[in-house]
Formats: C-alpha cells, structure tokens, sequence
C-alpha cells in the first residue's frame, strides 16, 4: 500500500478527531480584533518578521550577529526544503478545505496542512535564540506562540499540524546550533 494511501487515512481519522477542537478555537474569528491580531501575526509570520530579524542581527549583536544571520537563513533553507517534502509527501488537506463549517481567515500560501510551516520557523527560529542570545529569545517568545496560535485560529491548520511543526522546528533549530554555530561563528571569530 503507498505511503501517502495510509498517511491520507491515518490524517482522515485524526481530522475526525481534531475537527470539534479546530471548530471551537475558529469560532473565535467572529471578533474583528481577534481576526484581525491573528492575521496581521500570520503575515508577519510569513517571514516578514523573520527576515527583518535577520538584516538586524549584525546591529543588534555586533559580535557574532553576521554569523548568526548566516545561520537562520541557512536553518530557514532547511526548514523550507523540509517541510514542503512533508507536505508533498503526505498531503493533509487543510480544515476549512475539509470542513466547511471552519473558517478560513486567511489565505493559505499553499495547499496542504502538514505540518505547519510558519510554526516550524517560528520555533527553529526562536529555538536558535534561545540557544545563541536568549535575551533576544524573550522578545520573540510571544510572537512565536502567536503565530502557533493563529494556524488553528485561523481555519489553516490543526492542532497536530502546529505540533508536528513545532517538534521538528526546535529539532532543527536545536540540530544547526549543536552543528554548525560553532563552524559558523569561528568563520567570523575576530
């Protein structure tokens, strides 16, 4: 039996499973000033924060700042790759593609559910801070938790979906900064 024939089954009982949770947490679009926090969160989360970060860490941490930009975009090249093969691979539609009933609040940047792009960057990203500069790591903190929070919130994402993207994002994160941090900073060591 093909993968994706038992990964398409496993994801249509789990979806059974998770719908009445993605219900209620959806319903909570119906105020303006929700909808409207979680979705300016998801757009910044598109990696308009992040990259912003990025060009920032050079001014913000004059000694190993570059080092630690190169290594966020390199983590971000990762966690793209990766979680587009998994989405590729295992094709979950998304909870207002398979409940009607469920709001979509924003558009999708692409078609499938799993796992959670903008929460694996989120928590790689914020996984790496909280390794190399955790003062920077409690000013991102809440943003992440936002963006993790807005996937559900807004229709595109079930709870596993953010779950799964949060586990492999910190992995990865935590992975590039056991691996490379230390090849990468000694490339810019004064």
């Amino acid at each position: 039996m093909p993968s994706t024939t038992r990964a398409s089954r496993f994801f249509n009982l789990i979806d059974q499973r998770e719908y009445a949770l993605c219900q209620a947490i959806n319903r909570s679009l119906r105020f303006r000033p929700v909808q409207g926090y979680f979705q300016l969160v998801s757009r910044l989360g598109d990696g308009w924060l992040w990259y912003a970060l990025i060009l920032a860490m050079p001014v913000l941490r004059p000694d190993d700042g570059l080092a630690m930009a190169l290594l966020m975009v390199a983590t971000g090249l990762i966690c793209t790759i990766t979680y587009k093969l998994l989405k590729r691979w295992l094709i979950r539609e998304r909870p207002f593609i398979s409940f009607p009933t469920i709001n979509c609040g924003t558009p999708p940047l692409d078609r499938y559910s799993f796992p959670s792009g903008h929460t694996l960057h989120a928590v790689c990203f914020t996984t790496l801070l909280a390794l190399m500069a955790p003062g920077l790591f409690w000013l991102v903190l809440p943003f992440t938790l936002s963006v993790a929070a807005s996937r559900v919130i807004l229709g595109l994402h079930y709870p596993s979906d953010v779950a799964a993207g949060a586990l492999i994002g910190g992995c990865l994160g935590a992975l590039a900064v056991a691996g490379f941090a230390p090849a990468v900073l000694a490339l810019f060591a004064h």
